[in-house]
């Protein structure tokens, strides 16, 4: 797996529901691979910041990726 995930890379594979400068929310369209485990994820939070909160429904999968280049969090669901 590459350490640092390119949204520029999959841009027309994903749907940007959320963009706040420092936090970006992508919803998976075309089976873009989870950067943590590899499979296909159904949403993407890429931040910048050091701490979130969020809830996670009981039967979502979850998957927490850290790139050291970037120093971003990637947390990715799979329903």
């Amino acid at each position: 797996m590459q350490d640092t995930f390119d949204i520029h890379e999959v841009r027309h594979r994903v749907k940007m529901l959320r963009d706040t400068g420092a936090t970006m929310v992508v919803e998976n369209r075309d089976g873009v691979a989870c950067p943590a485990c590899g499979d296909a994820f159904s949403e993407l939070l890429i931040s910048k910041e050091a701490s979130h909160s969020f809830d996670v429904p009981t039967q979502t999968r979850f998957c927490v990726h850290h790139e050291t280049e970037t120093q971003r969090v990637l947390i990715a669901t799979h329903q």
